[in-house]
């Protein structure tokens, strides 16, 4: 659905050569969520304008859908929400829908039928005839995603889709775009907040300097640890000298406890012993690494090198 192969892309500022992309690659395929992970500067959004066709590579190539980017063609059911973007504020819900409609070349059947669902979908059919101006920042990012979804697109494109949005905000959008995944709509979100990417996406590419230095499915970059969750079945303290005796590190945590071992048979050991204490164990589970655990990592040993 997208490809990119050895992209590179230089800017000139005040007579400086910089480069924001620098041989990237990477493919998107039909029908997952893809996550662009990177901090402030990394090339996110440059690689977005690229693919959306509004900036020419100066080496390699993008294909979306298998066409080049730049060709209007290319660009026929793709929707794009930019980041920080701005409706005018006299215009209501319904009437940015229409805007946006006509725009893009919808018949006024379709642009009817579709800006009555849409706004339906994203929880604002009883504010459809408010002014934009009086709307919060999510429900203008709600607004947003329905007027990039206005033509039905097979790929979807999202600009920090949750940035400046409340929990509450956050979780719709989160659901809406889960309920677009399911209508076979493919999904590229450039996203600083990892919590909402690992919650939402299929697989991810995590882009420093212009390059891609780690991509690969959530679960699989966010592995399993040798970290467990331990919660007893009563209040009884552990008995943090015999499970240290025996190679296990002990923390408390919410209410439960964590423990650290260096493998198996240092676990097994470890329930032997609770087991020898009289210990009811109600719960022990892997802990697995938080995205944002891993982005760091992978990132400060990119630095350290």
């Amino acid at each position: 659905m997208i490809s990119v192969r050895g992209l590179v892309k230089d800017f000139r500022h005040w007579g400086r050569r910089l480069r924001a992309l620098d041989g990237v690659d990477l493919e998107v395929r039909r029908g997952e969520v893809f996550g662009l992970l990177g901090a402030n500067g990394a090339g996110k959004t440059t690689l977005i304008k690229v693919l959306l066709g509004l900036a020419r590579p100066t080496e390699g190539e993008a294909r979306v859908r298998g066409r080049d980017p730049r060709a209007a063609s290319a660009r026929i059911r793709v929707g794009y929400l930019p980041e920080g973007h701005r409706f005018p504020g006299y215009l209501t819900g319904e009437g940015t829908l229409r805007l946006f409609g006509r725009l893009a070349g919808l018949p006024e059947r379709t642009l009817e039928r579709r800006a009555a669902e849409l706004l339906d979908l994203v929880g604002l059919a009883d504010r459809a005839r408010d002014r934009v101006g009086r709307y919060s920042k999510g429900m203008t990012q709600r607004l947003g995603l329905a007027c990039a979804l206005l033509d039905e697109p097979d790929v979807l494109f999202l600009d920090e889709p949750t940035d400046g949005v409340d929990p509450v905000g956050r979780r719709q959008i989160r659901d809406l775009l889960l309920a677009t995944r399911a209508t076979g709509t493919t999904i590229f979100i450039n996203s600083h907040l990892l919590s909402e990417v690992e919650r939402t996406c299929d697989r991810v590419a995590i882009l420093h300097h212009g390059r891609v230095i780690r991509q690969g499915t959530v679960e699989g970059l966010t592995r399993p640890t040798q970290r467990f969750r331990l919660r007893l079945a009563t209040d009884a303290p552990l008995p943090a000298e015999q499970l240290q005796a025996v190679g296990a590190a002990v923390s408390s945590s919410n209410g439960a406890f964590e423990v650290e071992v260096a493998d198996l048979e240092t676990l097994n050991r470890l329930v032997d012993t609770l087991r020898a204490e009289r210990l009811l164990i109600a719960e022990i589970s892997p802990l697995r690494a938080a995205l944002e655990d891993v982005f760091v990592e992978v990132v400060g040993e990119e630095e350290a090198r």
